[in-house]
């Protein structure tokens, strides 16, 4: 049972993910990355479970700033001809 609730959110969250701008795709990838990264930290220093929520808390918001804040400012576009061209988003 566990597995097909994890595998029905993982289907449902690269639905959503494939609607996503360039901008959000990043913001949502350093939410991850730093969610991730804050729990290890936290978990390594010997934290309790609620400082390792604190930290995964902490550090997905750090990462979803800086990775939409490094987005690059060209997106890809398709033409009505099917053609993929980039310009500025």
């Amino acid at each position: 049972m566990t597995r097909l609730v994890l595998s029905t959110l993982a289907a449902v969250s690269l639905l959503a993910a494939a609607g996503c701008t360039t901008t959000e795709k990043r913001a949502g990838t350093g939410a991850a990355v730093g969610a991730g990264t804050g729990a290890l930290i936290a978990a390594a220093t010997g934290s309790s479970g609620r400082g390792v929520a604190t930290g995964a808390l902490i550090g997905g918001a750090a990462g979803a700033l800086i990775g939409a804040a490094t987005t690059p400012g060209m997106c890809r576009y398709r033409d009505a001809y099917g053609r993929v061209y980039e310009a500025a988003c």
